[in-house]
C-alpha cells in the first residue's frame, strides 16, 4: 500500500501545481467575468482530477475507470451550469450593492455640503438681523424714515430665511419619502398663467419680458406641490434672464403626457455643469453669498425640490440648451 502511495504522491502534487497554476491564470484573465470564474473554478480541478485518474490508470480504460469517468461527467454537467447561474446572479447582486453604496456615499457627501451651505447662508441674514436689531435696541438711529427702513430690511431678511427653511422642510419630505400626494386633474395652463401674472411686476422691475403662449392642459398632480414646481422655474428663470431679455412659456401634448418649457435668456449652462443644475445646493457660481433682491437663489435647493416633486407626481423634469439661454421642460401624466 504504502509503495503505491509514494509512487502516486509526487504526480498528485505536481497535478496539484499545475492546476493552481492554471486557474490562477484563468481567473487573472477573466477577473472582469465573475459568472466564467465561478465556472472554472468548479470546472478546471474536475478536469484536472480526471486527467489525473486516466494517467495513473496507465490509460487504461477498465470498466472502473470507465464508472469513475461517467461520474465524474455527470457531477460537472450538474455543477458548471449551476456555478455559472449562481456566478451571475453574484454579480448582480455585487453590482447592485455597490452601486446603492455608491449612491449612499454620494447621498452623505451631498448631505454634509448642503449643511455646511446652509450654515453660512442662514449665518448672513442672521448677522443682519443682528446687527440691526441692536441698532435699534441701542438708538443708533433714531429718525422715523431710517427706523421704518430698518424693520423693512429686517422683514426681509426673516423672509428669506422663512424661505431657507421652508425649503429645508420640502426637501426632507422629498427624500425620507414622506410625500403624501393626491393627485387630481389640474388645469395647467391656467396655473402657469396666473403664476406668471403675480411675477410680471418683479420681471419688470428687472428688464425682463414674459411672454406666455399655453393651449388647454389638464395634467395630474397635486395642486400645491405642482405649484411649488411652476414658481421655482419661473423665479429661477427671471433671475438668471439678463435686462431686456425675454422669458418664454410653451406648453402642449405628447401622447399621454402634458407638458411646460419655460426658456430663459441666461446665455446658456456649460456642458460641464448641465448635468449638475438638480443637484442639492447647486447655483452654478462658487459664491454662498445670497443676493438681497426678491429673487435671491436662496441656498440653491429650488431646481432639487422641483426635480423630486415632479417625479413624485409621475413626471420628468428636464434641461437643455438653446440659443441665448436654457431650457427647463416639465412632464406630466395627462388627465383622462
Amino acid at each position: 500500500m504504502s509503495e503505491p502511495l509514494l509512487h502516486i504522491a509526487p504526480w498528485a502534487m505536481l497535478t496539484c501545481a499545475a492546476t493552481v497554476a492554471l486557474l490562477w491564470l484563468l481567473l487573472r484573465r477573466l477577473s472582469g467575468h465573475p459568472a466564467m470564474s465561478l465556472a472554472l473554478v468548479v470546472s478546471v480541478p474536475l478536469m484536472a482530477a480526471l486527467a489525473f485518474v486516466v494517467a495513473i490508470s496507465g490509460f487504461m480504460f477498465t470498466e472502473q475507470l470507465g464508472w469513475t469517468l461517467a461520474t465524474c461527467a455527470l457531477v460537472g454537467v450538474m455543477l458548471v451550469p449551476a456555478s455559472v447561474l449562481l456566478g451571475q446572479q453574484f454579480t448582480r447582486r455585487a453590482l447592485a450593492l455597490e452601486a446603492r453604496r455608491a449612491h449612499e456615499r454620494a447621498g452623505e457627501d451631498a448631505r454634509r455640503d448642503l449643511i455646511a451651505w446652509i450654515s453660512h447662508d442662514l449665518r448672513t441674514p442672521l448677522a443682519g438681523i443682528r446687527a440691526m436689531a441692536e441698532a435699534l435696541e441701542d438708538r443708533v438711529v433714531d429718525e422715523p424714515a431710517e427706523v421704518s427702513g430698518y424693520g423693512a430690511r429686517i422683514g426681509r431678511e426673516a423672509g428669506r430665511l422663512g424661505g431657507m427653511v421652508d425649503d429645508l422642510f420640502e426637501l426632507s419630505r422629498i427624500s425620507s419619502d414622506a410625500l403624501d400626494l393626491r393627485l387630481e386633474p389640474i388645469a395647467l395652463d391656467e396655473l402657469v398663467r396666473e403664476l406668471a401674472a403675480s411675477l410680471r411686476p418683479i420681471a419688470t422691475s428687472r428688464g425682463v419680458g414674459l411672454s406666455v403662449e399655453l393651449p388647454q392642459l389638464t395634467a395630474m398632480g397635486a395642486g400645491r406641490e405642482l405649484e411649488r414646481v411652476v414658481v421655482n422655474l419661473l423665479a429661477n428663470a427671471v433671475r438668471h434672464t439678463r435686462p431686456g431679455g425675454t422669458v418664454s412659456i410653451r406648453g402642449g401634448m405628447t401622447g399621454t403626457r402634458a407638458w411646460v418649457a419655460v426658456s430663459d435668456g441666461c446665455g446658456g449652462i456649460p456642458p460641464a455643469d448641465l448635468g449638475r443644475v438638480f443637484d442639492l445646493g447647486f447655483r452654478g457660481t462658487a459664491a454662498r453669498s445670497p443676493e438681497t433682491s426678491e429673487l435671491s437663489p436662496g441656498a440653491g435647493l429650488g431646481l432639487a425640490i422641483v426635480q423630486g416633486l415632479i417625479e413624485a407626481q409621475g413626471g420628468a423634469v428636464a434641461v437643455r440648451n438653446i440659443p441665448g439661454g436654457c431650457c427647463f421642460t416639465v412632464q406630466l401624466p395627462a388627465a383622462g
